[in-house]
């Protein structure tokens, strides 16, 4: 996808505010998948919640949010308090009912202090472990209905991922090539690992490619930045050149690190070289 595509996509979801309009865009721009657009919808969102996350994690503030949840449960609105305020406040409905738990902890198990992060997080997970009913009833609902962040959307990503990472090792398999995974490369005592190491290499485009890494995603300026400095160059240092397929689209700008062993595709490529191909070409 080119950036003057991304950026006038981008502009459309701006403008309308809400995942409903995606289906309305994915008209316009037909040659992109849904879940294309659904991809960079999720990331603008984050990229949104990151930049407010100071303003809404202020002690007042939050403070504020559980005071203003206290009262909405007393009056018995018949609709989940903590929904409407994350709506009426622009923030997304699991981390307000994280504030809300935090609070709420802080309130009545930690004589005011912040409760360890490792706790609201394992109750966040499992709603049912909190001893308020009510409380535990609205956060549950916050992560029902939050399609964006929390816990669940966590989740699915994960699945999402690994099924991509599936649909890989079974396109390798079709191919014949031998490779490592994951979990192998662990057993080995490598920490950083790409989803895929080949046991020997492949042409692709004319560069050599060692290793494949899956992501279940579009790649975006920022999320891809952030991959080539966590991940992407770490792997290129420790088993040379390699591949990176986002399988739901990426800027065509960002595919600029070729000659430095970092090649972007959105799918697996048919046309691949393998040294069999070579051998049998010169035999």
């Amino acid at each position: 996808m080119k950036l003057a595509v991304y950026l006038e996509i981008l502009d459309l979801m701006h403008a309308c505010g809400t995942r409903e309009c995606l289906k309305t865009i994915s008209k316009n721009y037909p040659e992109h998948s849904y879940n294309t657009l659904v991809s960079i919808f999720c990331q603008d969102y984050q990229k949104k919640t990151r930049k407010s996350h100071y303003k809404h994690h202020k002690p007042e503030v939050m403070e504020e949010y559980y005071q203003r949840y206290l009262k909405g449960v007393s009056q018995s609105y018949k609709e989940p308090v903590l929904l409407r305020i994350a709506e009426e406040v622009d923030l997304s409905h699991s981390l307000l009912a994280r504030i809300v738990l935090e609070r709420h902890l802080a309130h009545t198990k930690y004589e005011g202090n912040s409760p360890p992060k490792s706790v609201v997080t394992h109750l966040m997970k499992d709603t049912s472990l909190i001893e308020d009913s009510v409380l535990s009833f609205e956060v549950q609902q916050c992560i029902l209905n939050d399609a964006n962040y929390g816990p669940l959307v966590d989740n699915i990503k994960h699945s999402v991922g690994a099924e991509y990472e599936f649909i890989l090792q079974e396109k390798l398999h079709n191919r014949g090539l031998a490779f490592l995974g994951e979990d192998d490369m662990r057993s080995r005592g490598y920490d950083k690992t790409p989803d895929i190491k080949l046991e020997v290499p492949i042409a692709v485009d004319g560069y050599v490619v060692n290793w494949v890494e899956s992501k279940a995603s579009f790649g975006d300026e920022y999320s891809h930045s952030t991959y080539l400095k966590d991940q992407f160059w770490s792997y290129q240092n420790r088993f040379g050149p390699g591949m990176v397929i986002y399988w739901f689209g990426y800027i065509d700008e960002l595919d600029v690190h070729r000659n430095r062993g970092i090649l972007l595709k959105d799918h697996f490529p048919d046309d691949i070289v393998t040294l069999h191909d070579t051998f049998s070409k010169h035999a």
